[in-house]
């Protein structure tokens, strides 16, 4: 039985963990109630982890210290979702109470999970029972009392995820959403996942990711992947040479092969081309030069390019713009129509998000360093962004106050409220104020089969919701839509707008539109081509 957890191991458990994750998120997907298409738990704690694993596989035998430092910092800024942030807080006071450890035993890991729950219950404002919470909660008390008993790291883990599992199986009777859905908690069941794979790795189990088809194309090539030492060939050297001798091009290609890679040659009658990354660019351009005169020649130090990349890179995440005004606003959106709208109220920056693509807290420090005001309102305009967005706010030098938005529409009639002349406590309270008065209405579809609160849901089927409540369920979305426009017509709503999607042709999209004006005909109504993914309709009214 292994006593202690060291840096190395420490290492191999989170790389497990994630790997563990990876392995089950959509098991723990589909543990969300409401089966809509969003940024479920499962893969937000995937994406969360993933991005600690790629900082932990690039540090050098670590501490650990260290190795708790790193992934508490890359889970904090990587974190995601309401899931991914609480993950990042659980690790992020265990970092705090492992720090100045070459190792530990069980007394030290339980009382650094004591201290990971104690941040997370702190950050969060109102902690419910039946969550993440209360499993890592009862958890880290049961490893406490573990360690009273026997001191060895792996029975003190062993211990703490019996009762996690224990208290995981009571999570469908202390929520009462749960309850009604009957299924335990998706986060609730992550965090014992990731303690499970962390004991594995504890004992020399090493859990492995999938090789293919589990990550997302990248968006950009992220240059600090690999370490400037790993370059093999540092020059890129690219050169046209004119035919002025009878050398035959295929033994220069010989030549070049066996002096470094990357080998493009291109020939014909008067010229030869060549792209080849060596490390002797004098010894090639000497060897063209047998073949006649260069007509051009570049170049390039590529592991200076590299280093120089990196640098810029993060020194562009990191620069914050100088405050040329007072307020600046900040949202979350998705779709093309939408953004605009945004943009027209005088946001400076939006983040593409939402629903099934909630942006880490690190997409969104960058944009609020890029807005040049001394204030910035952040609006999340999802519940499962706020969170993300919240831990954004000590990480910046600017002072960022986030008006905790839910909705497209709440956030459009928050900013609407804005009064570029008011106090600070001002604005936040009318925009607080505004986002409160507005219903959303949402017509999305089901990602899964699923029974919730009478409603029998197949797969495909169309949702329509009401705020957070789900209002109907069927194949047919005028009928939807009808339902919609009647409870609207009965809160003698005075102004609608509707969002439709990007898989909404305009064409039906007036059809929409004809079914709340004859429903509210006293109402003045929009229509907008929002063009977001996921929601057929988003509409408001208010």
């Amino acid at each position: 039985m292994r006593q202690t957890i060291d840096g190395a191991a420490f290492r191999r458990m989170m790389i497990s963990a994630a790997a563990s994750i990876e392995i089950h998120k959509q098991q723990i997907n589909e543990l969300n109630v409401f089966p809509v298409p969003d940024g479920d738990t499962g893969t937000n704690m995937s994406m969360t982890l993933n991005n600690a694993v790629a900082d932990l596989k690039k540090a050098d035998n670590p501490t650990l210290t260290k190795a708790a430092d790193i992934t508490a910092s890359a889970l904090l800024r990587g974190a995601r979702g309401n899931s991914g942030v609480i993950l990042s807080l659980l690790f992020r006071g265990m970092a705090k109470g492992l720090k100045g450890a070459e190792s530990c035993t069980g007394t030290r890991f339980a009382q650094a999970m004591q201290e990971g729950v104690d941040a997370a219950y702190k950050a969060v404002m109102k902690p419910a029972e039946g969550t993440i919470l209360t499993v890592s909660r009862l958890a880290a008390g049961a490893a406490v009392d573990a360690a009273k008993e026997n001191d060895y790291a792996e029975f003190v883990l062993e211990q703490s995820i019996s009762a996690g599992k224990t208290a995981l199986a009571q999570t469908v009777n202390q929520n009462p959403v749960l309850q009604k859905a009957g299924v335990i908690d998706a986060g609730g069941m992550g965090w014992i996942t990731v303690l499970e794979a962390m004991l594995s790795a504890l004992r020399g189990e090493d859990i492995v990711a999938p090789e293919s088809g589990t990550e997302a194309p990248k968006e950009k090539a992220d240059f600090s992947d690999f370490a400037t030492e790993d370059i093999k060939f540092g020059y890129c050297t690219e050169f046209i040479v004119s035919r002025d001798t009878d050398g035959d091009p295929e033994a220069l290609r010989e030549f070049l092969n066996g002096m470094g890679d990357s080998l493009v040659l291109v020939d014909d009658d008067e010229i030869i081309k060549v792209h080849v990354h060596t490390n002797n660019p004098g010894v090639v351009i000497e060897k063209a030069l047998t073949y006649g005169a260069l007509i051009t020649v570049k170049i390039e130090n590529m592991r200076l390019q590299h280093t120089e990349k990196v640098l810029s890179e993060a020194e562009m995440e990191q620069q914050v713009a100088p405050a040329e005004k007072k307020y600046g606003m900040v949202a979350v959106c998705a779709g093309a129509g939408i953004a605009a709208v945004f943009q027209d109220l005088g946001v400076d920056g939006v983040i593409e998000g939402g629903q099934t693509m909630n942006p880490s807290t690190q997409d969104i420090l960058v944009q609020i360093n890029k807005t040049p005001s001394e204030i910035v309102y952040v609006f999340p305009n999802n519940k499962n962004i706020i969170m993300a967005a919240e831990q954004a706010v000590p990480l910046t030098e600017k002072q960022v106050i986030v008006i905790p938005s839910k909705t497209i529409p709440q956030g459009i009639s928050a900013i609407l409220a804005f009064d570029p002349d008011a106090e600070t406590e001002d604005n936040t309270q009318a925009m607080t104020e505004a986002m409160q008065a507005v219903d959303t209405m949402q017509i999305t579809y089901a990602a899964r089969d699923s029974e919730y609160d009478g409603y029998k849901i197949r797969q495909g089927d169309y949702l329509a919701l009401f705020g957070s409540a789900l209002f109907g369920t069927g194949k047919d979305i005028n009928t939807l839509l009808k339902g919609l426009a009647e409870k609207v017509r009965g809160e003698e709503k005075e102004f609608i707008t509707i969002f439709y999607g990007a898989d909404i042709d305009e064409k039906k999209a007036r059809k929409a539109l004809s079914i709340f004006e004859k429903a509210c005909p006293d109402a003045e109504i929009s229509l907008i081509n929002g063009g977001q993914p996921v929601y057929y309709y988003l509409i408001s009214a208010e």
